[in-house]
């Protein structure tokens, strides 16, 4: 599906920081058919991720020693200096202010009170994903974390997020919703999850069979963290990538 522009708390892009982004750009555009675009020096060595000529995603190189590989989530703001203000009277952090990338939008980092990373873009020329909810494009970001309750309270202060919650396979799941649109997930921590395994934000890519695709990760030096497994809207699976960066899968049903 084809995206022009997404109302401010919506969930608009995502990308990879990774200390390999040559093998990056040869994993993903092996695995979702990607072209892969260096943007020149002057962007600092990020690059665009295409399918069919539209930006899906990006990668960028790793700017701090040390710090695992990760995709992170972007959520769509008006104006990332109030979002700023906003993220720190809730209670969250600021990992990066607001910073303007050069004709193209407005950027910034945070940390929910528990810990899970997010971007914030305030759009400018560039808007977004231009293509979502296809095979190799984003389809879902869902937050996984140990306080739900405190989750709920700093997500509706920042972006006006309300939790719809639902049991779902023994645990209660929560859809955010702005408005009536539901534009994201999220998953309680049990038990079952490392007591040292932070709070986190992942990713799911549309996949028109998760596992085939979770096969050629796998023959493509990722991992498997979570075996394809169906539930209620298809079949999902979480991978990583050859350096460790994690994100998911999904087949949805169709109806």
């Amino acid at each position: 599906m084809e995206k022009t522009g997404y109302d401010p708390g919506t969930p608009c892009w995502v990308d990879l920081t990774t200390p390999d982004i040559d093998g990056a750009a040869r994993f993903y555009s092996e695995l979702f058919g990607w072209e892969v675009i260096d943007q020149g020096s002057e962007y600092g060595g990020y690059r665009m991720c295409q399918l069919r000529g539209k930006p899906v995603a990006g990668m960028g190189p790793q700017q701090q020693p040390g710090m695992p590989p990760t995709w992170t989530s972007y959520v769509a703001v008006a104006d990332a200096n109030v979002t700023t203000k906003a993220v720190t009277a809730a209670g969250g952090q600021v990992y990066v202010e607001p910073m303007e990338v050069p004709g193209t939008g407005t950027m910034a980092i945070y940390a929910d009170p528990g810990g899970a990373v997010f971007g914030g873009w305030q759009p400018g020329p560039f808007t977004g994903a231009a293509l979502v909810n296809e095979p190799g494009t984003l389809s879902w970001n869902e937050l996984v974390t140990r306080h739900p309750d405190a989750a709920a309270d700093f997500y509706h202060a920042v972006f006006g997020w309300s939790a719809n919650r639902q049991p779902m396979d023994g645990i209660e799941y929560t859809t955010w919703q702005l408005g009536d649109s539901p534009i994201a997930g999220m998953l309680p921590m049990d038990e079952r999850w490392p007591a040292e395994a932070p709070p986190f934000w992942v990713i799911y890519f549309a996949v028109s069979g998760t596992d085939d695709i979770v096969a050629s990760a796998t023959r493509l030096g990722g991992t498997v963290m979570q075996e394809p497994t169906d539930v209620p809207v298809g079949r999902f699976a979480v991978v990583t990538d050859p350096a460790g960066a994690a994100f998911g899968v999904i087949t949805l049903n169709r109806e």
